[in-house]
């Protein structure tokens, strides 16, 4: 699931989104309030739960690699995503190298969201290759050694598992 040109995608758990309000995350480290869209690079960092934590690595040749605890696959695989499309115009990349792309006023999906459902057979899908682990700290740790590009999600839920306390913050 990745966005067509021209557009960008937000990933929810909730299928019934009708307009997506800025808002302050409770992870956020800024305090601005924004609406949050990824593009094709970095929409496959979000094919997971969204309270899952997760290494995802590219660049230079290397196949991109997403990480994840083996305490979290169950819940990957059960666990069905849906993907807004916004217009790209409507989205102003966030920081100097964008990893997302923000609005600050509210804004509309251009249709429906469309339900992602295996997100395990997407990235094969994708040629992703999903490891999955006991642990993500040492995986981490070989991904900032190697210089590659990363996106690490939800960390502060490394170790926790899916039932633990940050299952259900939003």
């Amino acid at each position: 699931m990745l966005p067509r040109p021209g557009e960008l995608l937000h990933f929810s758990e909730d299928p019934s989104i009708r307009t997506f309000v800025p808002h302050v995350a409770a992870t956020a480290l800024q305090p601005e309030a924004y609406v949050w869209t990824v593009d094709a690079l970095n929409s496959p960092c979000y094919w997971f739960p969204r309270q899952c934590p997760r290494v995802c690595s590219w660049g230079d040749g290397a196949t991109r690699v997403h990480a994840v605890e083996e305490a979290w696959l169950p819940t990957m695989r059960t666990t069905a995503l849906y993907a807004y499309r916004f217009a790209a115009a409507d989205f102003e990349p966030f920081g100097d190298r964008p990893h997302a792309h923000v609005a600050t006023r509210p804004v509309a999906p251009l249709r429906p969201p469309v339900e992602v459902d295996d997100l395990v057979g997407l990235h094969e899908e994708h040629g992703i290759e999903l490891r999955v682990m006991p642990a993500l700290e040492e995986h981490f740790a070989g991904v900032r050694a190697a210089g590659l590009e990363f996106s690490a999600i939800r960390m502060g839920n490394a170790g926790v598992g899916p039932g633990g306390p940050f299952a259900t913050r939003r």
